[in-house]
Order: structure tokens, then sequence, then C-alpha cells
């Protein structure tokens, strides 16, 4: 079956917003190319070659969509640019960006971005498996199985890195843990396995409901229910643990909203803050929550707040 290529190259700040809107157009699928995922991959003990094409300038994120070819293709193509251009009015730098369209074969996109997944360590005790690969735990490793398929969260971008980071430090035998925009179901899966009692995982994209469905059932859990949720809209009850990791346009219209769902002195950990924009995100996080800790990597932020 032959589909319709629709590269974009863009920015590390728009990465997210753009893949969003490709899977609304109905993309077949969406991969993502990071140079800072490849630099994290290649320094990881688990690689034996790196294919050096891998590599590209840095700053430039490659973001490509595949729509099977049809009477409205080129439409879709047409308001995807008129989208993207659209974000900048939300502040959102898009940069210079480009968009190339071509035809490829099936087989050609659906194993393209599995060429830069392998076994990765994440914190003290963590190691994202891909479905695909091999290993064996050593010590007191926690493996997560993790097929990504179409969805957003593989571990190696840096805005899931740094929450898994957190929440090894922060989820204990009896936290019951809200995941907010759950993409592929990693945070949720690695919470349910670092001793979580209860894991409630949402996300508002189909596809992404479904991938974290078949990840949970990949890993064996019992104690995670994904469900569809426009963010809190459809959680019930209290947790212990908030985690969202989304933009800093949502941190920001979620600040107000999360200490409803919250226990006493609950945590919130909020991820996917572009540098930029975090003397913003701090500012509206502060009227709800004393901040504990900050992270940064790369261009991007992760803070941890306690409910006040």
């Amino acid at each position: 079956m032959k589909w319709i290529e629709v590269q974009v190259t863009t920015t590390q700040e728009a990465e997210e917003a753009v893949t969003n809107i490709m899977h609304e157009l109905g993309a077949g699928g969406v991969v993502i190319k990071n140079p800072n995922d490849v630099k994290l991959l290649a320094q990881s003990d688990n690689w034996d070659y790196l294919d050096s094409s891998l590599f590209e300038e840095e700053g430039n994120i490659k973001v490509f969509a595949y729509f099977p070819i049809a009477s409205d293709t080129t439409d879709k193509i047409n308001i995807l640019k008129d989208r993207i251009v659209e974000l900048k009015s939300f502040g959102i730098d898009i940069g210079n960006f480009d968009v190339k369209v071509s035809e490829v074969d099936e087989a050609d996109w659906e194993n393209n971005w599995k060429q830069y997944y392998k076994p990765l360590k994440i914190g003290k005790k963590i190691v994202i498996k891909p479905s695909w690969e091999e290993y064996v735990s050593q010590g007191e490793e926690i493996i997560i199985e993790l097929d990504p398929g179409m969805a957003f969260g593989t571990g190696t971008h840096e805005t899931t890195k740094m929450c898994l980071e957190f929440l090894e430090d922060i989820v204990m035998p009896e936290s019951i843990v809200f995941d907010v925009g759950c993409g592929s179901g990693i945070l949720s899966i690695t919470s349910s396995k670092l001793g979580a009692k209860e894991v409630y995982a949402a996300d508002i994209d189909e596809v992404s409901v479904e991938v974290a469905r078949q990840n949970v059932e990949l890993n064996n859990l019992q104690n995670v229910k994904v469900f569809k949720s426009d963010l809190l809209s459809e959680f019930r009850g209290k947790a212990d643990i908030i985690v969202a990791n989304i933009i800093a346009d949502v941190i920001i219209k979620l600040s107000a909203e999360v200490p409803k769902y919250l226990k006493e002195e609950g945590l919130f950990l909020a991820s996917g803050i572009i540098k930029s924009r975090k003397e913003e995100v701090l500012q509206k996080v502060e009227e709800f929550f004393e901040v504990l800790q900050i992270r940064e990597e790369g261009e991007w932020c992760a803070i941890l707040s306690r409910k006040k």
C-alpha cells in the first residue's frame, strides 16, 4: 500500500503540538526524529553500532506524518500547514518550519522509527525495553515493556525521562497516581511497577488510549486503568500524585484544577515545559502549590510541587 509522507521541520517547542495536529487530521502514523533522542541513546551502553545517518543538525526536529492516499489528502496537507502557522498565535515558536511531501511504501515507514529504540536505563533501576528487543534484568531493575506505536512517550525524550526519574523518587506502595495525557502509557506503567497501589491513565487522543491499553496488557498489569478524558474531566476521586507531561499552556490551565483532585499534601509533577516558558508556568503553579524541585534537561524542564 502507498502512503503520503509529510515531513515537517520545526522547533523542539512545537514538536508535540505539531504531532497532535497530525493525529487530529487522521495520520496513519507519526514518526519524530529528534537529535536529542539520538544523543541520549548514543550515550547508553546498549548500542553495538549507531548509524551516522540518524544524526541531524542540532535544533532541527523532523516530524513525519503518513496519510493514506485519498481524494482529500491534499486538503489535509494544506490544513496541516495552516494550523502549524496558527500555533504562533498561541505563543509557540515554530521556527522557519518547512514541509516536504513524498510517496512511500507502507513497509518503509512502519519500521522506520524502530531503529531509534534499544533498551535504555533511566534513573537508578528503570529500564525501558522495546517489545521487539531482548534484555535480561540485572539486580533490582524494573523492566518496562513498551511498543509506542503511534503514541508519544518512549523514555528517550527529555520530558519523559525527567518524569521517570521523579517518579522513581516519589511513588510509594500506597500511592494512587493520575496520569493526565498518558500517551503510550509509559509513566502509568512505571508508576505501577514502582509499587503504586492504583494508577489511572487518560488521554484525549483515541490512538494514545488504545496504545496505552495495549502496553498495560503487554506488562501484565491489573491495577492500571486506561480511559479517554479531556484532561481531568473524567477522573474520579483523589490522587496522591498527579503527573502531566504535556505542554506549558496546558500546565498553566491545569494548575487551578489539579488541587481539587489531590489529597492533602499531594504531589503535582508537571513536565513538557519548554525552558522559555518556565517562569510563566512557575508563576501559575506557585499560586496553588509549594514548588519542591525543578529539573532541567536540554531545552525542557519539569516541576515537582506539593499542594498547599
